[in-house]
């Protein structure tokens, strides 16, 4: 290795000169990898052009996306010497939105795809399948997805390559994690925002990223603004962000081989010594990472012109350049020539595998780029030690006696868990600045929030070396999670309730990710993703309307049944029972929605670990008149909801006492689905013993009362059912005035038992009338006070 100097955080290197035959085996590797790239998109038989091409051999729908390739198969090919010269453990995220013709001609050719795919063979009808089965119906799609080797970044999920990344070098301290982000996703906030990931990278403890900018100047019609950028403007950017940019640019093959080998050693050379000051050294400025800013045309070595058009080096050769080669002859001309001109029978062999000159700069075993561990981070997940929840349970001697904050007490149970896994460092909590806010400041007994900027002196909890991770980006929060669990890590994602949404995209793409996964046996199971959704709606009454959306619950029921949960427990205690479900889970998206505030006791360690583990179950202690049939059900989903029916079941029974009440609480949400449309649904025989089959059911629920009609509406007591939940009535307020706003409160509660239980609206009329007039004094007493009527704010069950 040429010798490296430190100096001024720059690091210089003598170039590196590749021999000819370096300069030979990369060229023909890079040549074979376009060549399977054009292959996939237009060819379905005659792989090797064993004969004339002709329309038959073309796919009848020419779908895929060219202009991106020829860069990408750059990159692999190049990445593949440094990882074979320098015995390097790697992987690689592929952030252009349709790299797929590449990523898989690349896995194809270093055998990787073949050994998960044995029907694939490396050979000439292993090449005809490839081809054939790319973007093709039963086939694989067009972008990098969970069917590629390799692989932890769907093709589609434009903006969050670089935050992925950086989630997969954490914790990572001897892995390589190159980046390749395109010119496009490279405009969108989320990949601005994830440049000063570097700022959250420990030396000492993680792994290194290094980003390729690829500036190929186009999107699919528009140039691409980093791409028109001046140089040194584009260079102060970066520098800005806190990286060196190295620049590699042109069209000239062998030069572009020869600039991009240094390029990546110097990359390499600079990271390494990077990471041994900071480990031997104890080196704690920060530094200014590598960025590789690669400068290649559009379509590179596709056609120069076609129908009269300009199309290499052209927003036209973003998908497929020649679009009528069955219809057309002289396109049928043009693609045969632009094949042959990467020369095949000089990259394959007689029966179609390549040569070992194309082989020769490829890794062996699990280095490939296909072959890493570390893109199917199931074979190394290890299990999270999680203690017993007894520990941290709180005393419930009867229900509604005491009040604790949630999620105070799970922050306990996190810290042992941050505490027991301080060793294996395989456990994150990522935040947008509210941990402490979230009441999960007990972490920090066993760990800091990393920080590799500088540390003020009246700063508290930062650190070189801390796991819990804070940045005002729900987006960056997010991408750092997946890439730590898609690589075998675990994870819990602390926000707001309302801003959660921010990352609804991102949510999606994971559960399709997930989904998919699960039906590839080659995939192991990953830690799932998990939600903690707090300072929710019923307690952002400070803030008001800009921090009230219960919605990210609907969002998510939407999705795949197979990977979706959501739980409201209504106390600690099952909120502690319901974390420790989630964190010992596999491959799931886990939302769970739960208060910081204080909050009433209900169950017993004991009792919350059977009725989280039944979803829903009946309350005996909170109904009346257990010998007969119920002639209401109160029904309750989430903390707040939970406490007003409560309050609202011993108004009934004060004032009604003869009525037979019955009250259900309901922790896993999906359990009011039918068994056929959610793993955890019920069927109709348990559904209708719980919430009976003619009875009135009053719901009240945490979040938009919709959901709960969508998700029980082919239930046989649908027509009974009432649900209120919030109406979008928000605002800043006291906390019981936002109740009474959305008519979730107990007084209104009671009048819809009133007006809906068969004979009540005349024999009740004045007790409806006294719930009528104590909404009515709420507000004149909130106007005059500021503050909740005292028969609400002292309010205790006495049951």
């Amino acid at each position: 290795m040429p010798e490296a100097k430190h100096q001024d955080s720059t690091v210089r290197t003598e170039p590196t000169v590749l021999t000819d035959e370096e300069l030979r085996t990369l060229d023909a590797h890079w040549r074979a990898a376009n060549y399977l790239a054009v292959g996939q998109i237009y060819l379905m038989a005659n792989p090797l052009l064993h004969e004339p091409l002709r329309p038959e051999h073309i796919k009848p729908r020419l779908l895929g996306h060219w202009g991106t390739s020829p860069g990408l198969n750059l990159v692999h090919t190049h990445l593949n010497r440094v990882i074979k010269e320098r015995g390097l453990d790697a992987l690689c995220v592929w952030g252009p939105g349709h790299g797929g013709p590449a990523v898989l001609a690349n896995s194809w050719l270093e055998g990787s795809y073949s050994e998960t795919y044995p029907d694939v063979s490396r050979d000439a009808q292993g090449m005809e399948r490839l081809f054939r089965q790319f973007s093709f119906p039963g086939g694989v799609p067009s972008h990098v997805a969970p069917e590629t080797p390799g692989s932890i970044h769907e093709g589609g999920e434009l903006g969050y390559s670089l935050a992925h990344a950086y989630g997969a070098a954490l914790d990572n301290p001897d892995l390589l994690v190159a980046c390749v982000i395109g010119d496009g996703e490279a405009e969108t906030g989320p990949l601005a925002a994830s440049w000063h990931s570097n700022k959250f990278l420990d030396p000492v403890h993680d792994g290194a990223v290094l980003p390729i900018l690829h500036l190929n100047g186009y999107k699919i019609a528009n140039p691409t603004v980093l791409a028109r950028l001046p140089e040194p403007e584009l260079d102060d950017l970066l520098r800005g962000y806190g990286h060196e940019p190295i620049h590699v640019t042109g069209d000239d093959p062998l030069q572009v081989h020869r600039d991009m080998a240094a390029a990546l050693d110097h990359a390499l050379d600079r990271i390494a010594l990077m990471q041994r000051t900071a480990r031997e050294e104890g080196r704690t400025e920060r530094a200014r990472w590598p960025v590789i800013v690669l400068r290649t045309p559009k379509g590179w070595t596709g056609p120069a012109v076609v129908d009269g058009e300009p199309v290499e080096g052209t927003w036209r050769s973003h998908q497929v350049p020649l679009a009528g080669v069955r219809e057309i002859p002289d396109h049928l001309r043009q693609l045969e020539a632009w094949l042959r001109s990467y020369r095949p029978d000089e990259l394959f062999d007689t029966h179609g595998s390549p040569t070992s000159e194309v082989l020769a700069c490829v890794p062996g075993g699990a280095r490939r780029l296909g072959a890493t561990p570390h893109a199917n981070g199931g074979l190394l997940v290890r299990e999270l030690p999680l203690p017993p929840l007894e520990r941290f349970a709180v005393p419930v001697d009867k229900p509604g006696a005491t009040l604790h904050e949630p999620t105070r007490v799970l922050g306990d149970l996190l810290e042992m868990v941050m505490e027991d896994s301080s060793d294996r460092r395989d456990f994150r909590l990522v935040g947008p600045d509210e941990t402490a806010s979230n009441r999960l400041g007990a972490v920090f007994a066993a760990t800091d929030k990393v920080w590799q900027a500088r540390i003020e002196p009246t700063d508290e909890h930062l650190a070189r070396h801390g796991r819990v991770m804070e940045i005002l980006s729900e987006h960056l929060c997010q991408g750092w999670l997946e890439g730590y669990l898609l690589t075998g890590r675990h994870g819990l994602f602390s926000c707001y309730e309302a801003f959660v949404h921010i990352v609804d995209s991102m949510v999606n793409q994971h559960i399709k990710w997930l989904r998919t996964s699960r039906q590839l046996s080659w995939r192991a199971p990953i830690p799932s993703l998990n939600y903690l959704l707090t300072s929710h709606v019923w307690r952002q009454d400070h803030n008001g309307f800009s921090h009230q959306d219960p919605g990210f619950v609907d969002h998510v029921l939407n999705k795949s049944p197979e990977v979706v949960r959501v739980y409201l427990p209504p106390d600690a205690n099952t909120l502690l029972s319901v974390a420790d479900h989630a964190l010992r889970s596999r491959d799931y998206v886990n939302v769970i929605v739960a208060g910081k505030q204080p909050c009433f006791d209900w169950l017993s360690m004991d009792q919350a670990k059977a009725h989280c583990a039944r979803g829903a179950g009946i309350w005996e202690w909170a109904g009346t008149n257990h010998e007969r049939e119920p002639e209401v059900v109160l029904a309750c989903a989430g903390d707040v909801p939970t406490q007003e029916v409560l309050a609202a079941a011993g108004l009934l029974r004060r004032h009604l006492p003869e009525l037979a009440v019955r009250v259900v609480n309901v922790v896993d949400i999906a359990r009011l689905m039918p068994r056929e449309e959610h793993p955890h649904g019920m069927s109709d025989f348990e559904y209708d013993g719980l919430f009976t089959r003619d009875k009135p059911v009053i719901f009240a629920y945490h979040g938009y009362p919709w959901l709960i009609h969508r998700l029980a509406y082919r239930r046989t007591g649908h027509p009974n059912l009432h649900v209120r939940g919030y109406k979008e009535m928000g605002t800043t307020t006291t906390p019981f005035d936002m109740i009474v706003r959305n008519d979730l409160d107990r007084y209104r509660l009671v009048m819809d038992v009133i007006d809906r239980v068969p004979g009540l609206a005349v024999r009740a009329a004045a007790v409806r009338q006294r719930m009528a007039d104590a909404r009515t004094r709420h507000h004149s007493w909130i106007r005059e006070h500021g503050t909740d009527l005292p028969e609400v704010a002292d309010w205790t069950w006495t049951g």
